[in-house]
């Protein structure tokens, strides 16, 4: 389902930070019985993959995606050693107006893989941007419309800051994590339950 060749192929970006874009790095045969198996999520959030229904096409996606390949095809591409570090999924379907805002990820994780499941995206708002600074979403270097089958990948650093501008509506994702230790991922998968069961009961 994914073309790591055109993951290897791809060329490391340095501004504003390393990271790699990859369109159309599902397979084109693959992507419509992905989009139809996609979860169904009514809420906004990140919902952890365990706690979602869904059908055949996606569960494969998500193996492919955490497989020992992927690891070792984007570890060499980044200059990280991804394979001794446990990974997890989390999927997002809605958008909220109050999403997007300016942010790092954790220190806890290694790398991120953002995966875009959207057909076509012509809205301004839900662009992700990669930002040269903290305090300003418009300055960026690189705006990637999450356009169904774009990769974006890049390390957990201090200074990887981005974020959107506002959208509300359908947006749907997965972002595939590689955490630093197994204690961290268990934390954030203990923390995501939580926040997914509170999401469904209305509270989130």
């Amino acid at each position: 389902m994914l073309d790591l060749d055109a993951l290897r192929g791809a060329a490391l970006q340095r501004d504003p930070f390393d990271h790699v874009i990859v369109p159309r790095f599902i397979a084109a045969d693959a992507l419509t019985s992905i989009e139809q198996d996609f979860p169904a999520i009514a809420s906004p959030g990140s919902y952890p993959l365990e706690s979602l229904r869904f059908g055949p096409a996606f569960e494969r996606l998500s193996r492919e995606l955490q497989s020992k390949e992927m690891s070792a095809v984007l570890g060499e591409k980044l200059g990280l050693t991804l394979l001794d570090h446990p990974t997890m999924i989390t999927v997002r379907g809605q958008c909220r107006a109050t999403d997007g805002k300016i942010h790092t990820d954790s220190a806890g994780k290694v790398a991120t893989v953002l995966l875009y499941i959207n057909d076509g995206w012509n809205a301004e708002g839900g662009r992700l941007r990669l930002l040269r600074s903290a305090g300003d979403i418009e300055n960026y270097a690189v705006e990637v419309p999450p356009d169904a089958g774009t990769l974006l990948a890049f390390p957990c650093s201090e200074n990887a800051w981005h974020g959107h501008l506002p959208f509300e509506g359908a947006r749907r994702s997965l972002q595939l994590n590689w955490a630093r230790d197994a204690a961290y991922l268990r934390k954030e998968q203990v923390r995501h339950r939580i926040s997914a069961f509170f999401k469904r009961a209305g509270f989130g």
